[in-house]
C-alpha cells in the first residue's frame, strides 16, 4: 500500500535540518537507479525483448514509502555509522529490492490486481500480452512472467547485498534469517488460508500473529535495524534493544496494514475496499471475529472469505460482522498495547536523544498511516 515518490523527500527520513538524511535519501535513490541501469544493460545484452523483466522491477521500487531503508539508516546511525557511507546505502537499496521481490510474488499468490494504485506486475505483464495480440491464455502469462521478475528481483537483492556485508559477517546472517522468515511465513499464510477454515479455533489468533510476525512485521522493521546496527558494528546488547523496540512496532505496523485492508479509503491506499476480504486474508482481524462473533456470523465469515463470487454486499456484511463483533477494537487494541511497549523499549534505548526522536516519529508514522 504504500504510495510515497520515493524523490520526494519528507517524513522523518528527511527532517529538516539534518542534511546527512537528505545525503542518505538521495544516495539510495541514486544507487537503485544506477544498479537497475547496470542490470537492464545486462539483460538487454542476452535480448532486448527480455529487459521488460527490468522495467518491470525499475516502476515498482519508484514508489513506497522507503520505510525498511529508514529503519535500517537508523539502526546504522544509532550504532554510530555515518549515514552517506556506501555499505549502508547498498544494504538498504538491497532491502528495498527485497521488498519489491515480495510484493511482486505476493500479489500473484493473492491475484491483486493493483499495488501502489498501479496495475500489479503481474496485470501489467497480462496487458501487455493483450495489447500485442500474442497467443495462449494472456493471464497465465502474466503471472509467469511475474514469477520471473520477483525471481530475478529477489536475486538482484542478494546480489546487491553481498557489496554490502561480507559473508559471515553479523550483517550478512541477520540478512539471510530475514529472507528464510519471510519464505516461512508467506507459506504459512498460503496454508492458513486453506487449513484455517477446518483448523480449530483454540490457538487461531496465535497462528495469525505468528504469520503476521515472519510474513511482515520482522522484516519491516526489527531486521532492517538489526542490518542497519551491525553494519556500524552494534554489540549484542544494542541489538536487543533494537528488537524490543521494533518488533512490537512492526507487529503494530501490520495490524495497521490489515485494517486498512479493510477499511481503508481506495483513493488513499491504492486498493479497492475490502480487498482482504477477496483475497480471503485470515488476518488477526478475521480471527477476532471467529472468536467474537455470533456463530451465524462467524459461519457467514468461514463460508464466504476469499470466495470466488464473493459480493460487495457480502464485503459490507463482512465488514459490518468485524465492527459489530468487536474485531476491529480488538485490533486497534492490540496496535495500542504494541505501540506502548515499543515506545517504552525506546525510552530505555542506548543512542542519542536525535535518534531516538527520529526513531519515535518514525514509529508513530507507520503505526498512524492511512495508506
Amino acid at each position: 500500500m504504500d504510495a510515497m515518490n520515493p524523490t520526494e523527500a519528507t517524513g522523518p527520513l528527511s527532517r529538516a535540518g539534518n542534511p546527512s538524511v537528505s545525503d542518505f535519501a538521495n544516495g539510495l535513490n541514486r544507487t537503485l537507479t544506477e544498479f537497475l541501469a547496470e542490470q537492464r544493460d545486462i539483460v538487454a545484452e542476452i535480448s532486448p525483448s527480455a529487459v521488460d523483466l527490468v522495467s518491470s522491477i525499475e516502476s515498482l521500487v519508484q514508489g513506497g514509502k522507503r520505510i525498511r531503508p529508514r529503519f535500517a539508516y537508523w539502526g546504522y546511525v544509532g550504532a554510530g555509522g555515518e549515514g552517506h557511507d556506501e555499505g549502508i546505502l547498498r544494504a538498504a537499496a538491497a532491502l528495498e529490492l527485497f521488498q519489491a521481490a515480495a510484493l511482486i510474488h505476493d500479489d500473484v499468490i493473492d491475484r491483486s490486481a493493483t499495488r501502489r494504485g498501479q496495475p500489479s506486475v503481474h496485470k501489467s505483464f497480462e496487458r501487455t500480452h493483450h495489447q500485442h495480440g500474442w497467443a495462449r491464455d494472456r493471464a497465465r502469462f502474466g503471472e509467469a512472467a511475474a514469477i520471473l521478475a520477483g525471481d530475478l528481483c529477489l536475486s538482484l537483492s542478494e546480489q546487491l547485498f553481498a557489496t554490502a556485508a561480507p559473508a559471515a559477517s553479523p550483517a550478512r546472517v541477520i540478512f539471510d534469517g530475514m529472507r528464510t522468515q519471510v519464505m516461512a511465513g508467506q507459506y504459512l499464510d498460503v496454508l492458513e488460508e486453506s487449513a484455517g477454515p477446518s483448523s480449530p479455533d483454540g490457538d487461531v489468533l496465535q497462528r495469525a500473529r505468528t504469520v503476521l510476525r515472519y510474513k511482515s512485521a520482522k522484516y519491516s522493521t526489527e531486521n532492517p535495524m538489526l542490518l542497519g546496527g551491525a553494519l556500524a558494528g552494534a554489540d549484542i546488547a544494542l541489538l536487543a534493544g533494537y528488537s524490543a523496540f521494533a518488533l512490537p512496532i512492526g507487529e503494530a505496523f501490520q495490524l495497521r496494514d490489515d485494517v486498512l485492508g479493510v477499511f481503508g479509503d481506495p483513493v488513499v491506499t491504492g486498493k479497492p475496499a475490502g480487498d482482504d476480504l477477496r483475497e480471503g486474508k485470515r488476518t488477526e482481524m478475521i480471527a477476532h471475529a471467529l472468536l467474537l462473533a455470533s456463530p451465524a456470523e462467524r459461519d457467514f465469515v468461514q463460508d464466504r472469505l476469499g470466495a470466488e463470487d464473493l459480493t460487495a454486499g457480502d464485503i459490507r456484511r463482512m465488514s459490518q460482522i468485524l465492527e459489530d463483533s468487536g474485531a476491529l477494537a480488538a485490533t486497534e487494541s492490540s496496535i495500542e498495547e504494541l505501540s506502548l511497549r515499543g515506545f517504552a523499549a525506546l525510552a530505555d534505548l542506548q543512542v542519542t536523544d536525535e535518534v531516538r526522536l527520529q526513531l519515535k516519529m518514525l514509529g508513530e508514522a507507520v503505526i498512524n498511516r492511512t495508506a
